[in-house]
């Protein structure tokens, strides 16, 4: 039977505002009620900030409704304007069809496109508004939309004040896009509800309208809140920029980790929005984490979850079991050769052509952990230098065959978090 989602989703964080909830509450506990997101696809991978709504539609068809995953091949031909200072630089039609078909993939990882009346819908813009007639737009469409309703909007108005800047007609049509592409949905799949992050409530207001005027019908809107880390930036980037989904941009390993070293701040809030965990198995595990934060349990098992159902369970648990190794929940000298593979892509690693045996002290320099035999001798006599785990403190030890870890590799550390590789090539 299908459920209230927005009542669902509201306990879990995820609404920020919704027209006519009671109305559309009701209906949803009555009918199975069709919904979709539209996707930009000005970038050839989604990201972590995109999942909010990725999950929204996934909670969508987990509550018992439709989903329906719109690609914006057409309206990316000019990109939304939303919240942008500057006009967007805009893509050709090849580079637009090359990023529809890469989301396409990504999609599919949280959507079920094979499972009877709910299930998942994928869609291309590009498909009617390549269509559309200008003359017919323009009194079909653009007779509905006062300007005064397009001007106001924050971010233009900010760019029609300064003087320095301006807002292109091309931009300012991309709400009628959106709106017309809210109406043909309606008439064509029978999508009554529109969801999209917070800045997309203007536009989502501007097809229930158009709805209203041309269809006679009733459409509904659902916005998802900005999600802010607990420092207060855009929650989904690192330190290198976003956190991309696709593994050539973000590696799994990469991916893993930004989970992991989430703030126990936030850890909560983001399982209750990126997980399908209950509220109940939810709060379990925040009470566990707070008894013992150290051991980050609640980080690892988002991390978990997150990167198995996005790069599945098998390369997972490789890189979960890399993440232990390094460090130091796992003996490194039980890694295989794939594990260190992987360990290598991500630390700094140095190929070494000298023979065994080898000096520690040759091999920290060679590794780049210390800038001078010098220093390699102060650290290992303050106890800071580990070889494959173990502590060590002779300034005469060597680096033996003995020593070495499947597929040539010993691991050096200096201090408590730089970790490094030496790759002997023999």
């Amino acid at each position: 039977m299908p459920q209230n989602f927005c009542e669902i989703m509201s306990r879990r964080g995820f609404v920020e505002w919704c027209s006519h909830p009671e109305e559309l509450g009701k209906k949803m506990e009555s009918e199975a009620v069709t919904g979709y997101v539209g996707f930009d696809p000005s970038a050839d991978s989604l990201h972590v900030g995109n999942m909010v709504p990725i999950m929204g539609l996934a909670w969508l068809q987990k509550t018992g409704h439709r989903p329906i995953a719109l690609a914006g091949g057409g309206t990316g031909l000019i990109g939304d304007p939303s919240g942008k200072t500057k006009e967007r630089q805009l893509l050709s039609l090849e580079r637009v069809e090359h990023n529809v078909e890469r989301i396409k993939r990504q999609l599919g990882l949280f959507l079920d496109f094979d499972c009877g009346a709910c299930s998942a819908i994928m869609a291309n813009n590009y498909d009617w508004l390549s269509e559309i007639n200008f003359i017919d737009f323009l009194r079909d469409t653009g007779k509905y939309f006062p300007v005064s309703f397009l001007i106001n909007r924050d971010y233009v108005r900010s760019r029609i004040d300064d003087p320095e800047k301006t807002i292109t007609y091309t931009e300012l049509s991309y709400l009628l896009l959106q709106a017309h592409d809210f109406d043909h949905m309606y008439n064509a799949f029978g999508c009554s509800l529109q969801m999209g992050g917070n800045d997309q409530q203007v536009n989502i207001i501007g097809g229930i309208d158009l709805i209203r005027k041309r269809s006679g019908g009733q459409g509904y809107g659902v916005t998802f809140s900005l999600l802010l880390a607990a420092n207060g930036q855009k929650f989904g980037k690192s330190e290198e920029g976003a956190v991309y989904l696709d593994p050539e941009k973000t590696s799994p390993y990469k991916f893993y980790q930004f989970w992991i070293n989430t703030d126990d701040r936030d850890i909560e809030r983001l399982h209750r929005i990126y997980s399908f965990a209950g509220l109940d198995d939810i709060a379990e595990i925040a009470e566990a984490h707070q008894r013992r934060p150290e051991l980050r349990e609640a980080q690892k098992s988002l991390a978990w979850e997150m990167t198995a159902r996005v790069h599945g369970t098998q390369t997972a648990a490789r890189v979960r079991e890399a993440s232990r190794v390094l460090f130091g929940e796992s003996d490194v000298r039980s890694a295989t050769d794939e594990l260190l593979d992987t360990l290598a892509a991500e630390i700094p690693t140095a190929d070494v052509q000298s023979p065994l045996p080898l000096s520690l002290i040759d091999g920290l320099v060679a590794s780049g952990g210390v800038a001078s035999k010098g220093e390699a001798r102060r650290k290992l006599r303050e106890g800071g230098v580990y070889l494959n785990g173990e502590r060590q403190g002779d300034e005469g030890r060597q680096i033996a065959s003995a020593d070495l870890l499947p597929g040539g590799y010993a691991q050096v550390r200096v201090g408590k978090k730089d970790f490094r590789l030496l790759r002997f090539n023999h």
